[in-house]
């Protein structure tokens, strides 16, 4: 269900690594809790994230939700599509919908998973 390519934070966003880039999402186990989303904040291209650093919010019918950089880099690209169509997170959340491109910086990334520890920790954060 998780693709293997990316890796997850405890967070519940998820990077993929692409060379010197890191395209960043929330996962579907975030979207199906947030439930209907309506509404995306993203930050702006130039600015620099700490890994653990909250870089928006995702607004459900439910709830506001912070967004955390897995990593730690400059913002180079912001998906612009999702603020017209926030509902693309529900969607497609490991494909349409990531959020932001980070061009990576050496100083690491928070503890990540790769998609069987992910699968893991949701089912024990579920019970």
């Amino acid at each position: 269900m998780y693709p293997e390519d990316l890796r997850y934070s405890k967070d519940h966003e998820w990077i993929r690594v692409e060379g010197d880039r890191g395209r960043v999402g929330i996962t579907d186990y975030a979207q199906k809790q947030l439930g209907d989303v309506v509404f995306v904040e993203l930050p702006a291209v130039g600015r620099t994230l700490k890994a653990g650093e909250s870089f928006g919010t995702v607004e459900s019918v439910k709830a506001v939700s912070e967004l955390f950089s897995p990593a730690a880099g400059e913002v180079v690209e912001v998906n612009g599509a999702l603020q017209g169509k926030p509902e693309t997170i529900n969607g497609d959340p490991h494909g349409a919908a990531w959020m932001i491109v980070l061009k990576l910086d050496a100083t690491g990334t928070v503890d990540l998973m790769d998609a069987a520890a992910y699968t893991a920790f949701i089912q024990d954060e579920a019970k």
